[in-house]
């Protein structure tokens, strides 16, 4: 887990019968019991999925977003799109771990020790049935009819004609029943299975709620091999037997929506006086259903003598231009007045640092995601507005976009 000085538990004899997802069901259990934070994740491509819970809520660090160097602490990341006192920005700190590849060993952090005798105790106990996961704020954000969204459309492409902005991203929330018996971490597998190179994550936190998602978009990723990586990712349309990656046409509005977002990436290094990158695409890619436009920028760390590239880059990025607009400023400024509902963490970002070796860390935009609420579901979907965007085809892509993770409800 690349956390050495870590003390690792083993499961008592009791537990042998229990496979790796009982097992990881059972500690989540253990700590939405006891009111603690925990985020439940599996990265692109891998088997099995990893838990962290941190000791406690106000051990979280707030504010800015993390280091992405080898001394930062390890963590989870869950950021807003836009901080305030109702979505903070937290940073969980990796007091527990559990790798399911590594199912028979449970690492506690040295800070956390004082949890090994609870902790133990509970491994040995019988399992719950019942997982008590957080719930937010009664507050409920407004859910945009079709004739309200395609009049931000319309607002936001006058802003463009008029100069206010080159790019601005629009989004929406919907709301939907939960179905009876409705189980968050069984959803959790269930996208695992859907979406086997997306970023599934089940974010649960007192006060934030319960978060589940499949993401596409790496927002800044630090490899094992000194590698910097991140991507513009924008333009939609649905995989179909017609339309592949191979035969897919776009329209000039997406190929421009994209180009705009790698530009905006491109301005981030010219920021830092970085001209060492490489740049591959854009391509055509497939995330779920969905087919999108896609350009990857890598930087060599061992070959650019800026050890805090991830960390700038991070601060810089976020939110991007494939989720606010360009430039920055003025695309918040529209959103704050127009969008007409809160965000909170759709469109933010999230993901590990540090836990799977130091030095390592994979951040993604929380795209793709739905909150959970004790009776239903909010989930949201949004479409990057250029001055060519149709409000029929963008709500009809809002609509594509939530059916990728309603497929769970």
């Amino acid at each position: 887990m690349g956390t050495s000085d870590y003390r690792q538990l083993k499961w008592p004899a009791a537990a042998a019968g229990l496979s790796s997802l009982a097992r990881l069901s059972h500690l989540a259990a253990g700590a939405l019991r006891t009111g603690r934070p925990l985020a439940i994740w599996r990265e692109p491509g891998a088997a099995q999925p990893r838990l962290l819970v941190a000791r406690s809520l106000e051990a979280t660090f707030t504010g800015l977003p993390p280091a992405l160097d080898a001394q930062a602490p390890a963590g989870f990341a869950f950021f807003p799109f836009r901080e305030s006192d109702l979505n903070p920005a937290l940073f969980l700190p990796a007091d527990v771990l559990f790798d399911a590849a590594q199912a028979e060993l449970v690492a506690v952090a040295p800070a956390a020790r004082d949890l090994v005798p609870a902790l133990s105790a509970w491994l040995a106990a019988a399992p719950l049935e019942h997982l008590a996961w957080h719930y937010a704020t009664p507050t409920v954000p407004h859910a945009a009819t079709e004739a309200e969204y395609k009049e931000l459309v319309r607002v936001g492409v006058a802003a463009i004609e008029n100069k206010e902005v080159v790019k601005v991203v629009s989004s929406r929330a919907a709301r939907r029943p939960l179905p009876a018996g409705f189980d968050p971490l069984a959803a959790f597998i269930d996208l695992e299975q859907k979406y086997p190179q997306g970023f599934v994550s089940l974010v649960s936190a007192p006060g934030v709620g319960t978060w589940l998602g499949a993401t596409p978009e790496v927002l800044a990723e630090v490899t094992a091999d000194g590698t910097f990586h991140t991507m513009a990712l924008a333009a939609t349309q649905p995989l179909t037997a017609e339309f592949m990656p191979r035969t897919a046409i776009w329209r000039q509005k997406e190929i421009e929506e994209q180009a705009l977002v790698a530009r905006y990436i491109v301005n981030c290094f010219k920021q830092l006086r970085l001209r060492e990158y490489q740049e591959t695409g854009p391509r055509t890619v497939v995330a779920g259903e969905l087919l999108h436009l896609r350009t990857d920028f890598e930087v060599s760390l061992k070959h650019v003598p800026f050890p805090s590239l991830g960390t700038d880059m991070l601060r810089l990025l976020h939110p991007t231009s494939a989720v606010g607009g360009m430039p920055k400023a003025a695309a918040m400024d529209f959103l704050q007045k127009h969008e007409g509902y809160d965000r909170a963490y759709y469109s933010g970002f999230l993901g590990p640092v540090n836990v799977a070796a130091p030095g390592v860390a994979r951040l993604y935009v929380n795209l793709r995601c739905l909150q959970v609420r004790a009776d239903e579901a909010i989930l949201y979907a949004g479409t990057g507005l250029t001055v060519d965007s149709d409000p029929e085809r963008e709500w009809e892509e809002t609509q594509m976009k939530l059916q990728t993770i309603a497929a769970v409800l």
